[in-house]
C-alpha cells in the first residue's frame, strides 16, 4: 500500500469510528481483522475507480481503439473517441466493455474480436451496427461457431460470466446488442437519450442516473450489475452528468451480502440486532447513503468494496477481472 493509500486508510478508519458513535454500530467490523480488511477494500475501490479519471488526462495510443491490435482496450478507445467528439462511439464501446467484460486470462479478446467484425473496413462501429443489425446477428452466429475450435481464449468477464454469445436466443449477445441499439435510437442517439432523461427528471445527476437505470431494463440480459456498471462508467468518463445516489442493493448478490455482514455480522441476516428489526434492502440503502456521506466515499466505491469484502472478510484479497 502506497503512503497515500495508507493515509487514506487511516482517515477511513477514523471516520468509521465517527459513524459508529453517531449513527449506528457496525458489528461486521467489530473484529480487528475484519475492520482492517474492510478498510483496505474501500481504499482499493477508491483507487480503482479513480483510474478512469487518471487515464483520461494521459496520452492514449490510437492502437487502443484498433481491434486488430493486441493493445485494444474498449475503455481507452471510448476516451479517445470522446476526445474527438465521437460521442455515440464512446458510449457504444462502454456498452461493449460491460457486456463482454475483461477476462482474467483472455483480457479484452472477446470484445475485441466481436468489435473487429469481418475485416478492417467492416468493424462493428456504432454507425455500422445501427444500419445492419440483422447482418451483425448473422455474422455473429457464424463466427461464434468458428471461434469454438480455433484455440484462442475468448471469455466473458467475471460480472457477465454466464452471458451467452448466441446470436439468436432472447438473452444472448445478439439480443443484447439489438435491444441496446433500439433503446438508444428511440431518442435518435446517445446525446438525445441523456437529453430526454433530463427533460423527464431534471438535471440532478443522481435523478438522471435513476431514470436511466430503470429505463435500461429494455436491454436484454442487462441485469442489476450490468446496468450499474455501464451507467457508472458513463458518469466516470464524463460522457453524461450522472452518478448513482445509492448502491442499488435490490437484485444484488455480493453487495447485498456485504451490507448484511456489515450491519448485522451475518451475510444471510434478515433482521438486525439488538431490536431484531427487519433488515430490508431499502433500510440498508439509507444507512449506506449516510455512511458514504460521512466517509466522503461515492456509492460506486462503497458498492464495489462491500462486494469484494464479503468474499474474504477476514483477509484482504484483490479481486479483479
Amino acid at each position: 500500500m502506497s503512503p497515500g493509500d495508507r493515509a487514506r486508510a487511516q482517515q477511513l478508519d477514523s471516520t468509521l469510528q465517527v459513524y459508529e458513535s453517531t449513527q449506528r454500530a457496525l458489528p461486521g467490523i467489530r473484529d480487528a481483522a475484519r475492520r482492517k480488511t474492510f478498510v483496505e477494500q474501500l481504499t482499493e475501490s477508491i483507487r480503482r475507480i479513480k483510474y478512469i479519471t487518471l487515464i483520461s488526462t494521459r496520452t492514449i495510443s490510437p492502437l487502443r481503439a484498433d481491434p486488430t491490435s493486441d493493445y485494444f482496450d474498449p475503455l481507452k478507445a471510448a476516451l479517445l473517441h470522446k476526445r474527438h467528439d465521437n460521442i455515440d462511439e464512446a458510449f457504444w464501446l462502454v456498452f461493449l466493455s460491460v457486456h463482454f467484460g475483461r477476462h482474467r486470462r483472455g483480457g479484452w479478446r472477446l470484445c475485441r474480436d466481436v468489435y473487429a467484425g469481418p475485416g478492417p473496413a467492416a468493424w462493428w462501429t456504432w454507425k455500422r451496427i445501427t444500419s445492419d443489425l440483422q447482418g451483425f446477428r448473422t455474422w455473429l452466429a457464424t463466427q461464434a461457431t468458428a471461434w469454438k475450435s480455433d484455440g484462442v481464449i475468448r471469455r466473458f468477464g467475471n460480472h457477465h460470466k454466464y452471458q451467452s454469445l448466441d446470436a439468436w436466443t432472447k438473452n444472448g449477445t445478439g439480443a443484447a446488442v439489438e435491444s441496446y441499439v433500439q433503446w438508444v435510437r428511440r431518442h435518435h442517439n446517445h446525446i438525445g437519450l441523456i437529453a430526454d432523461a433530463q427533460k423527464q427528471v431534471g438535471n440532478i445527476p443522481r435523478d438522471v442516473f435513476e431514470y436511466l437505470y430503470t429505463s435500461m431494463d429494455a436491454v436484454a440480459s442487462f441485469g442489476r450489475t450490468a446496468k450499474f456498471d455501464c451507467l457508472t462508467m458513463v458518469g466516470k468518463m464524463a460522457l453524461a452528468p450522472i452518478e448513482p445516489g445509492k448502491t442499488y442493493l435490490s437484485g444484488a448478490t455480493g453487495p447485498l451480502r456485504g451490507a448484511r455482514l456489515l450491519f448485522a455480522d451475518d451475510p444471510d441476516a434478515t433482521v438486525v440486532p439488538p431490536k431484531m428489526d427487519r433488515l430490508t434492502s431499502a433500510r440498508m440503502e439509507e444507512w449506506l447513503v449516510q455512511l458514504g456521506a460521512i466517509l466522503d466515499v461515492g456509492m460506486q466505491e462503497l458498492e464495489d468494496a462491500l462486494c469484494n469484502w464479503q468474499k474474504s472478510p477476514d483477509k484482504f484479497v484483490s479481486f479483479r477481472g
